[in-house]
């Protein structure tokens, strides 16, 4: 399935998440990933719910691993397993746990909930699609602001440019939560050969815009901005 295909709107990946919750409240990390999901699954990554292990998909991995119920919740909306899986979300017997987990959810790639873990992961698997000859496969890994406060993640953002990785994009969502002051993005990811650039993380167009684009020889950053959670 190509991207564009998947009907997606923030208010039906809401309320699916409601089932997951049983009401109409979200946990702040979960639901500041929404629209930027959103934008992914219905308008750029390329993958097939009936075969998730298609060799062609592009992959995602959520490297901000412990607010996976939107995540779910947009597998669900695109056919990766049934929606009324989500009502049983952390119960015994559901695959749905606090951490996404690739043996168990059909559109997770890796496992993940240790913080900054996902981008390191990333690199290797951009690095073996590119051993494989799979070049227009693109790799997007999500994280979030406090994350980056991990050298692990520090370590990735210095390797990536030197490698080339030219199909790897890190998504940042900035919810304002980092206690190490992270800004100026564009020019701190830039100076490490990143084409970084910063969107308002509620305005799909422009996050569609910075995601579609990609340098023919660097890594690609885009740091959604969503605001902090009390002024959601």
């Amino acid at each position: 399935m190509l991207a564009g295909l998947v009907a997606l709107s923030r208010d039906r990946v809401l309320a699916l998440m409601s089932l997951a919750h049983g009401d109409e409240k979200h946990d702040w990390s979960s639901v500041s990933t929404v629209d930027p999901l959103v934008v992914l699954y219905g308008r750029i990554l390329r993958f097939d719910p009936t075969n998730p292990r298609w060799e062609e998909r592009d992959r995602f991995i959520l490297s901000k691993g412990h607010g996976p119920s939107a995540f779910f919740s947009v597998l669900a909306a695109c056919g990766f397993f049934p929606e009324d899986t989500l009502r049983g979300y952390m119960t015994k017997g559901n695959p749905l746990g606090g951490h996404p987990d690739r043996d168990l959810v059909p559109g997770v790639e890796a496992s993940t909930g240790s913080l900054g873990h996902g981008l390191p992961v990333a690199i290797g698997v951009a690095l073996a699609l590119r051993a494989k000859g799979l070049i227009s496969q693109r790799v997007v890994c999500l994280t979030g602001d406090a994350e980056l406060n991990e050298g692990s993640s520090w370590e990735a953002i210095l390797l990536a440019p030197h490698l080339r990785l030219s199909t790897l994009t890190l998504l940042v969502i900035d919810n304002h939560t980092s206690s190490i002051e992270m800004a100026p993005w564009e020019g701190k990811l830039g100076s490490f050969g990143w084409d970084a650039r910063v969107v308002d993380g509620h305005d799909h167009e422009a996050m569609y815009e910075a995601l579609s684009r990609h340098a023919p020889d660097r890594p690609t950053a885009v740091v959604a901005d969503v605001g902090r959670e009390d002024e959601a």
